[in-house]
Order: structure tokens, then sequence, then C-alpha cells
């Protein structure tokens, strides 16, 4: 089966990379969300990540219109129903991603394959409430998509061989790495990802450290890119705790308990750089 149009859903920061790199590697994308403003600003971002790489001379201008001209965004559902793969990449949410894909599952033929973007939630149990198990698959792209060559695969319990490797190529296409996994709780990345995060918040809680002394040590003693506290910030630290509290309800293990420092940084809307505060602060540029 040949992969010609991809439907993306979500606009976010994660579908807009998802639908820039499908369409530099040459997919016809069709972009759907909610409300016109984020389909508006989905498109926004693909245009200015475009205009980027050309000013840096990694990508020349025609390259670049012609992959922001394989795009287009809109609010309605049904305008995917021709799509040969569906991306869902909506927030971390079981039940919103269910309902999605049951509206999904009336509007497309028999041959589109579904995929998810969910970082933490089984795909097994996405796939059981659409009539194509077999052709229902994860697809954990990294943030930021652009730049971030991981894609983590997980086959779900129905997934066939043949979906498997269509996705696998498709990733490829995109310029991607494939790492093939199997559906546990927060697969591989988050299972290991986010209970550094949360031992890193409870030595922020227990004084062993400041927040900057946290996050050097892992820096500069690890070679991590990015402190745990800081990487925790550009995730968002209400997806951090969902994911945390995913694989805790997956596996009755008190190891992936959210931090208390954490649950209260969440109830008081301090999410990260999204909401301009979490463990270190951003200012309005």
């Amino acid at each position: 089966m040949e992969i010609k149009t991809i439907g993306i859903i979500g606009a976010g920061t994660m579908g807009n990379g998802i639908a820039q790199v499908a369409a530099l590697a040459g997919y016809n994308v069709l972009m759907r969300d909610i409300e016109q403003k984020f389909v508006d600003k989905g498109m926004e971002a693909v245009r200015k990540s475009l205009g980027k790489a050309v000013e840096k001379g990694k990508m020349a201008q025609p390259d670049a219109d012609a992959a922001l001209g394989r795009i287009k965004g809109t609010m309605v559902l049904s305008d995917l129903k021709d799509c040969d793969f569906i991306i869902e990449a909506v927030i971390e949410n079981a039940e919103l991603k269910r309902k999605v894909y049951a509206e999904l599952d009336k509007l497309c033929p028999a041959h589109t394959i579904f995929a998810s973007n969910t970082s933490s939630i089984s795909i097994t149990e996405l796939a059981a409430g659409t009539s194509r198990v077999d052709r229902f698959i994860g697809m954990h792209f990294m943030n930021p998509v652009p730049l971030m060559k991981l894609v983590e695969m997980i086959r779900g319990l129905g997934t066939s061989d043949e979906t498997a490797k269509i996705t696998k190529g498709m990733a490829e296409k995109m310029g991607k790495t494939v790492a093939e996994v199997t559906d546990y709780p927060g697969f591989v990345s988050n299972r290991v990802l986010m209970p550094m995060i949360n031992e890193a918040i409870y030595c922020l809680m227990e004084g062993v450290g400041s927040r900057e002394s946290i996050d050097t040590v892992m820096k500069l003693g690890m070679n991590h890119p990015m402190g745990p506290l800081e990487l925790a910030d550009l995730v968002g630290l209400d997806v951090v705790q969902y994911i945390l509290e995913v694989m805790y309800a997956g596996f009755g293990d008190p190891k992936y308990r959210p931090c208390p420092l954490l649950k209260k940084m969440v109830k008081a809307g301090r999410l990260g750089r999204k909401t301009g505060i979490g463990f270190y602060e951003y200012p309005k540029k």
C-alpha cells in the first residue's frame, strides 16, 4: 500500500511539527484542529520553522515553499476521510482520543491506518475502540519534531506486520530513526525518563539541591543536554504528572507515584514554559 495523503489531528506543537516533516518528505498533509485560530497558529509555526531553516542555509526557498504548499489546514474532520494514514496528536487524554478515533473509524475506508502520537496511553486500548485493530499503531515523535530524529513505534496487541512495515517506511522517509517497542505503560522513553524527572523533583522538595544544582549535575555529570527540571518545564508539568499517573495505574508500583511537589505545582497552574512559570521563570518576550 502506498501512502500519499496523511491526516494530522491536532495543529499544536506536535501536530504542526509532524505535518512539517511529512510535507518535506513529499506527502500531502491535511492538518485538522477544532478552531480556526489553532489551525492558523499551526500553519504559522510551520511557516516560521521552514523560514528559519532557509535562513540557516539548511534548505532552499523553493523546497520550503513546496512543503508549505503540501499542507492544508481544516476544521472539518470529514475532510480527512480519504487519507491513507492518520496521525492523532491531541492532548494526552484517553477519553478524548477514543472519541476522535470512533468518529474517524466511521469516516475512513478500511485501508486507512490510524496512528497515535501518545507518549504513554495503551495502543491496544485505543485500537480496541475501532474496527481496525490490525491497522492501528503508535508513533511517538519527540519534541521538537523537525529536529529530533527518534520515532518510538509501538505495536498494539493486534497490530499487523504489514501496518508496522508501512509505518516504519513512512517514518524513515521523513528522516526519522525508528525504535520498535512493546505496548506497556510509558513505553520505553517515558518509562525511563519520567521516574528520573520525578526523582529530581523529590530532590528539590527534600532540599537535596537547588534547581540549578540538580540540573547542573545531570548536564555536566551525565552529559544530558538539558537538566530534568528544565526538561519538565519544556514538556509541561501537567503532562509529566499525567504520564506518571498512567504508569502508576498500569503497574501499581509506587516508584511511579508523582511527587507531592509536582502535584502542588500543577494545582497552582505552574506548568512550565507554556504558562510562563514552572521550576523556572519564563518572562514574555
